[in-house]
């Protein structure tokens, strides 16, 4: 079976080797039919503390880790809001 791969933001850095990644996903609501966002937080590993909180990140699903961690940082996909961009005018 293939390993799923998600998106999201780190909310979380405190742990050692851990972030907290939050995934947003949107759903059509059943009786509504209004697009709404459904949340959930995973925690994954994340071997050199290398991420910090407001980037966005590519998790894998893994093998348990731990009693919460069932999932790993792969790479960074956009760095947070703290990161400034020079423009050349």
């Amino acid at each position: 079976m293939p390993k799923r791969i998600l998106i999201g933001t780190v909310v979380s850095d405190k742990t050692d080797k851990t972030v907290v990644v939050k995934v947003e996903r949107k759903v059509k609501h059943p009786l509504y039919g209004k697009i709404i966002r459904r949340s959930k937080k995973y925690h994954a590993h994340d071997e050199q503390n290398s991420f910090k909180t407001g980037e966005t990140v590519r998790i894998e699903e893994t093998a348990p880790i731990s009693k919460l961690k069932t999932w790993k940082v792969i790479d960074r996909v956009t760095a947070g809001k703290t990161a400034a961009i020079e423009a050349d005018v």
